[in-house]
This record gives C-alpha cells, structure tokens and sequence, in this order.
C-alpha cells in the first residue's frame, strides 16, 4: 500500500472548492477542507470514505491556524477570495495579505505543491479594485512560491452559482430583466472544470510556476445571459439596459446593503471584457475540454420556469 497523500484546500467549502475536494477525494487522498466556519464544512464528510475528509479551521489572516492546516501537506490550494471589503475581510487582508501568507507558510512547511485560485480579470492596471487586489496576490504569491501554479478563470457558472441563478431569479420576479455592462465580453466556465483544471495542475511538475486561464468555449456579453436566461426559463419579459448613470446611482446605494448586490467596484469589473486571449487557453494545455453554458444550465434553471414552483438546490457534485 503506498504511502498516503494530504492535500489542503483553503475555501473548501465554497463552490469551487466542493468540486475540487471532491475530485481529490476520489484520487485517494486525504484532504483538509480548512475554512472559517468548519462546522458548516462537516456535510463534506459524504464525499470521501470514512475519514478520509477531515474540516480544518483555517483563516488566511491567521498564520497560526494556516500553518496547522497545511503542516505535512502535499499539496495546499488556496481558494479564499472576497470580492468587496466587508470588516476585517478587506481585499488586501485577504486576496492579498492572506494569498501571501498561505504561500509562505507552504513555502516555510516545504508544501511540494501549492495551487493559488486568482481570476482572469487580475491586472496591476484593473479598473477594479478586486482585479487588482487579484493581480498583488499573484505578485506576493510568487515571491514566496516562485512555483505556484496560479489559476485564472473566468465567471464560473454551475448549480450552486450567484450568476446564472441571480438572473433567473430576477427574471422570476421583476417586470423586466435589467443589464449591467451589457456589451461587455464574458467567457463562463464550468465549475467542475475549473475544478479539473486545479486538480490536474496540481498533479504535474510541468505546471509548476505556470498561470493558466480558464474560459469556456463560448464568449457571451452580459446582453446575451440576460436573453439566455429569459429563454431557458420561458420569461416573457423585456430586457432593460441600465444606462452607466442610472447603474451608477443604484450601486452608491446597493452596495451599502446587506448582501452587496451591486457597487461600484462590480460596475467597473463590468466594463472590462473578461475572455481568454487567443492561443493562451489553460484548458488545452491541460488537455482538458470544457463544457458550455448551453449544456449544463439550463438542467439547474428548469426550477425557475413559468409554473414551477421554487425549490432551493440541495448540494450536489
């Protein structure tokens, strides 16, 4: 019987991280699913044998408790991110201040392998604060792991999204579908293979130090969802183009409400198109072929169709 394999996973229990765990789980290691709240990582467990998943409390603003999750480690992925500041959870405590912390406590622990989540849009020169507190972790990330592998997706859509159901679900409700940004460029990809992706990588050492950006097969603007979404779900309504002003206005207030639904920060990633640049696709270096929108959402739409009734999705992978 040969020797068993740890791998970590930072942000386990958020949507990426399920999958990812999952796809460790069944390549026979035993993984550390390390997070804030390991109590709501518990149902996890069912993925894996007896054992074999183990919820870890972990915060990336603490060295003390990163550097129990991933002291004798294989492998340590690190997929913690927020998208906007809330409290002590700032974009620079986290995505990058606690991207460098993880890095350097592998690094310091002799993690052979460690896999760093950032986002495609991750640019020094981003309109966004998030693209840009993106791109300063990949910069500290690197300085302590010169071969991190770093994994850069575009929206990620499956089940448990905030994407694809955030229209549906407002298509449901609202007299009309409102756009934001609505001819910029996106390239949504699947969950499961953002997933792959991160598992595969972490399997070579011929992906070490390498960035590796991850979009779907198909580019759609904000325009096209929104009349996606309308179709899938047989919503009769008309799409509204929110004019920059107006959008403007709605996120100086929404993104002081609970649940930041829109800020300002959102609009400005909005503005930027989001694909991969031809010839640069992670997906085939990986040799990996990724599923398109058209396949797999409308499945986790149908509950929001004309007569269906309501159902909350239940965790699946």
């Amino acid at each position: 019987m040969g020797a068993r394999k740890i791998a970590t996973v930072l942000g386990g229990g958020g949507f990426v991280g399920r999958y990812v765990v999952q796809n460790l789980a069944r390549a026979g290691y035993e993984v550390r699913v390390a997070s804030r709240r390991p109590d709501l990582t518990a149902r996890l467990r069912t993925l894996g044998r007896v054992g074999q998943i183990a919820p870890f409390y972990a915060s990336v603003l603490d060295d003390a408790s990163v550097a129990c999750a991933v002291q004798g480690a294989d492998v340590v992925i690190n997929l913690v991110a927020v998208l906007s500041s809330v409290k002590q959870q700032t974009l620079q405590a986290v995505n990058v201040e606690g991207a460098g912390r993880v890095a350097r406590i592998a690094a310091e622990t002799d993690v052979p392998v460690f896999v760093q989540m950032s986002a495609l849009g991750a640019s020094e020169t981003a309109l966004s604060a998030y693209g840009r507190s993106r791109a300063a972790g990949e910069k500290v990330v690197r300085q302590c792991r010169p071969d991190a592998v770093i994994i850069r997706p575009s929206v990620i859509f499956g089940p448990e999204d905030h994407f694809f159901n955030m229209f549906a679900g407002l298509a449901r409700y609202l007299p009309c579908l409102p756009v934001y940004g609505a001819h910029s460029r996106l390239q949504p990809v699947y969950v499961g293979d953002v997933a792959q992706a991160v598992f595969v990588a972490a399997q070579s050492s011929a992906f070490a130090g390498k960035e590796l950006l991850l979009g779907g097969p198909q580019e759609m603007t904000m325009l096209d969802i929104a009349r996606f979404v309308l179709r899938v779900t047989q919503r009769h309504k008309p799409v509204f183009i929110v004019p920059s002003v107006l959008a403007k206005l709605q996120a100086m207030v929404l993104e002081r409400l609970p649940g930041h639904f829109l800020t300002q920060d959102q609009l400005r990633m909005l503005a930027t198109d989001n694909v991969v640049p031809a010839g640069k696709s992670g997906f085939e270096a990986l040799n990996i072929v990724p599923q398109s929108v058209a396949a797999i959402v409308p499945s986790y739409l149908a509950r929001f169709r004309v007569g269906e009734a309501q159902k909350d999705i239940s965790f699946s992978v």
